[in-house]
């Protein structure tokens, strides 16, 4: 199974920036189990993209999802993905295109996956921001995130009043292109990697 593969933004991103980019799925907000993969998900289930075009058209795609998702659960996850990102020589890693981080045990795999390949860039959107913010969430206490991971806190969850708009980096997402040049915020909605400039304001437009 290819644990890492790129969808059309990230082949665009790719030839643009002389990179090879891939993305890391599973399932949106649940599994076909029911197991929750968005735990701090609030309005965006019901407008989330990774649950309506190609990745529900295609009943194939759910299925390796579903088999990403278990294989996180299994002790050999950062092994098999150590040698994934060998493999395909990988420059850049969006964790998630769909789904989050479900647990901090979870997280920390990713934080040891990221600092087993520093020279690899990985960034994940996310809105599990308590596992980020130590004091709130006291298993976490010992979590150090490698410069080489980005996380980019995502406005639409449950604890929004958790971002620091004045120093997290962070998503928001826009109606229209005309509001996001508006706003200040830099426009990431075809070139992945603005997500992860020096603007730590991040902007989208719906789709």
């Amino acid at each position: 199974m290819n644990l890492l593969t790129q969808n059309a933004k990230m082949k665009k991103t790719s030839k643009e920036n002389k990179a090879k980019i891939f993305n890391f799925s599973i399932p949106a907000y649940k599994t076909k189990e029911g197991k929750i993969t968005c735990p701090f998900a609030d309005s965006c289930v019901k407008y989330c993209y990774a649950q309506k075009g190609n990745y529900t058209r295609f009943p194939k795609v759910q299925e390796l999802m579903e088999e990403k998702y278990k294989i996180t659960k299994q002790d050999n996850f950062i092994l098999l993905m150590n040698e994934e990102i060998r493999k395909k020589k990988a420059t850049h890693i969006r964790i998630h295109d769909s789904g989050d981080f479900y647990s901090p045990k979870y997280l920390n795999k990713w934080v040891d996956i990221a600092t087993q390949n520093n020279d690899v860039i990985f960034y994940a959107y996310t809105k599990s921001i308590k596992f980020f913010k130590m004091d709130l969430f006291p298993i976490t206490d010992t979590l150090k995130l490698p410069k080489n991971l980005k996380i980019i806190f995502s406005e639409g969850s449950k604890t929004d009043n958790l971002i620091n708009v004045k120093k997290d980096r962070h998503a928001r997402i826009f109606k229209s292109k005309e509001l996001l040049n508006a706003s200040g915020y830099i426009d990431a909605s075809d070139n992945d990697l603005k997500a992860i400039t020096s603007n730590k304001r991040v902007g989208l437009v719906y789709h």
